[in-house]
């Protein structure tokens, strides 16, 4: 596959997408040309309480690092997301919740969600939560994650989700970082008939976490699980026992919305710290331009809310435009590899957005299961998480898309907040394997080793030359970390780690991380981090981690290990140490070889 397989835009894309090929080039130019208007124009799009005056106020130093966008406007991101939908959408669908079990399903009105979320941010308030006090959110694939995300939303307290698919040790990490009071989880949790001891988890965490007061606890299964008085509360009857009568806190744009860890090249996740107002506009801006998303569509992505996705593409983005946004708890492959498939048609998913990872998985089961299903609702397509090989992305346009769905291949990270590099439906010729063109306000520029800009067709480190709302503003609790892991290696300007090239056409392809970050599953795991676990193992000296080329995962990881004097290897101990990185860190983390 050539990078000169060129697919252009049809001409039925150009006419109904938001915005066709001039109208990128004129928007985009008018959004470097003067960001502070470009920017002060979209933050409209939310509701303020206090409206803002200022637009942007943004250094990347050196000495100086700081990024602050509508800074004197108070707005809320839950009331943007439910309340000022109500008096149009309130009979709507907010939420499609798709089950594990192909038989469970339900749709959650903005109507239905309002008073969800209103009655738990009550019962976070009766426990003592309040602006400023960060939650952890331990949870599964189900409706009370986001009803969860956005209570806290709603009151001024932080979020910090952590994947359920974490160990306890992972888990307990995290809650110490950002010294959680509160942690809201389930009994169990269900992926592919199997079931995630999610309370057992908390429970084994919190033995380490003596600063947590509160865990809520949804019942999920009804498997038995142990309690602790005074601590632990019922979800559903801490939720009954309050109003549903709950105002949303008018907060200034800069007050931080959630945490989110994320592996560093160093051995400590970092705690990527999110504010409301920027993030707000820039979800909302991407979700609306990068999947062309109008009234009628029903908007699918896969990811679990444990990863950014998640939080900006399940929940933020598309509930800020009132969006149908659909919830998936299981996996791809159960009951079976058509279940993809089988839920658009039963749901009539007109946008879908999932990772190379599960289109590569699926693609080795060949193209049965997916003809299984009709698929005639999709329209659009999309991939995250990590580039997508030029092989996958022709088998996801020709036979999950019968050929005549684009595929917008996007590009951002968690500490982006939204999408930086994508094609748009209406406005891109694509090219299998490019993120193709910077979206509206991003300024990428490729650099040599030494930090020297290269033009045109060139190949480098990805480093964006100026700041976009949706932009991290530190790494929480430590703005040492963030000032040198994003702007020292090249003075005012972030640095992604990525490397990149940008060919003759000026199209953007990812190459893949440049520093001790693997990528697998399109899930960064820090190569330190897995090989502190490795040595933790009272029979291991040294190891070693890298990345290796995956068919499925994309990168798979590679562990050397240096035993102590008296160990010998078996395949019993490389079993062992398999497991015990699964402990330490979750599955995501083991070992391949």
């Amino acid at each position: 596959m050539s990078e000169h397989s060129v697919f252009p835009v049809s001409s039925e894309a150009a006419e109904n997408a938001w915005c066709d090929e001039a109208g990128y080039f004129k928007l985009y130019e008018q959004s470097i040309a003067d960001p502070e208007a470009f920017w002060g124009d979209q933050g409209k799009r939310l509701h303020w309480f206090k409206p803002y005056s200022q637009v942007k106020d943004v250094s990347f130093g050196p000495g100086d690092v700081h990024i602050k966008w509508f800074a004197d406007g108070t707005t809320n991101a839950c009331y943007n997301c439910i309340d000022r939908h109500l008096p149009a959408k309130k009979d709507d669908t907010a939420i499609i919740w798709e089950g594990d079990n192909p038989s469970e399903h339900k749709h959650i009105s903005y109507g239905e969600l309002f008073e969800h979320v209103c009655r738990l941010a009550n019962a976070l308030k009766a426990r003592g939560v309040g602006k400023g006090d960060r939650v952890t959110i331990y949870m599964p694939m189900i409706p009370e994650a986001a009803y969860a995300m956005l209570a806290c939303a709603r009151i001024g307290a932080i979020h910090s989700v952590v994947f359920g698919g974490f160990s306890p040790d992972a888990l307990a990490g995290r809650i110490q970082d950002c010294e959680s009071n509160c942690v809201i989880t389930a009994d169990e949790g269900l992926r592919g008939g199997r079931k995630i001891p999610l309370k057992a988890n908390t429970d084994a965490a919190l033995k380490s976490c003596p600063g947590v007061k509160t865990v809520f606890v949804v019942r999920r299964t009804g498997g038995s699980i142990n309690w602790e008085d005074g601590r632990d509360v019922w979800y559903h009857e801490a939720c009954s026992a309050v109003s549903a009568d709950c105002p949303a806190e008018p907060l200034e744009a800069e007050t931080p919305l959630f945490i989110l860890y994320t592996s560093g090249s160093t051995g400590k996740p970092k705690g990527v710290l999110h504010t409301t107002g920027g993030y707000m506009v820039f979800t909302a801006m991407t979700h609306q331009y990068v999947f062309d998303y109008h009234d009628s569509d029903v908007y699918w992505c896969t990811a679990d809310v444990g990863w950014v996705t998640g939080h900006s593409y399940i929940v933020y983005g598309p509930l800020a435009n009132g969006a149908t946004t659909l919830m998936f708890e299981g996996v791809p492959n159960y009951p079976d590899a058509s279940r993809f498939w089988q839920v658009c048609d039963k749901h009539k998913v007109t946008i879908f957005y999932t990772a190379p990872t599960a289109i590569r998985a699926l693609m080795r089961e060949g193209d049965e299961p997916v003809k299984r299903a009709k698929r005639s609702s999709l329209r659009l397509l999309g991939s995250v998480g990590e580039p997508i090989n030029p092989e996958a992305w022709m088998w996801y346009y020709n036979v999950v898309g019968d050929g005549r769905c684009p595929i917008v291949d996007t590009w951002w990270q968690t500490e982006t907040g939204g999408i930086l590099i994508t094609p748009l439906p209406g406005a891109t010729p694509l090219k299998p394997g490019s993120a193709t063109r910077p979206f509206f306000g991003v300024r990428p520029v490729i650099v040599d080793a030494e930090g020297k800009h290269l033009e045109g067709a060139a190949a480098g480190n990805l480093c964006i030359a100026d700041s976009w709302p949706g932009q991290m503003r530190t790494v929480y609790g430590d703005h040492e970390r963030f000032i040198q892991t994003y702007f020292s290696n090249y003075p005012g300007k972030y640095f992604t780690g990525d490397g990149c090239r940008r060919d003759a056409d000026g199209y953007y392809w990812i190459t893949g991380r440049v520093d001790d970050v693997i990528n697998v599953s399109g899930h960064r795991m820090g190569t330190a981090e897995v090989e502190s676990a490795l040595v933790a193992h009272e029979k291991v000296a040294e190891s070693a981690v890298v990345g290796y080329p995956h068919n499925i995962k994309g990168q798979g990881i590679y562990a050397y290990v240096t035993l102590n004097a008296d160990e010998e290897p078996s395949d019993d101990l490389r079993k062992e140490l398999v497991q015990w990185v699964r402990k330490e860190i979750g599955p995501i983390a083991s070992p391949d070889l």
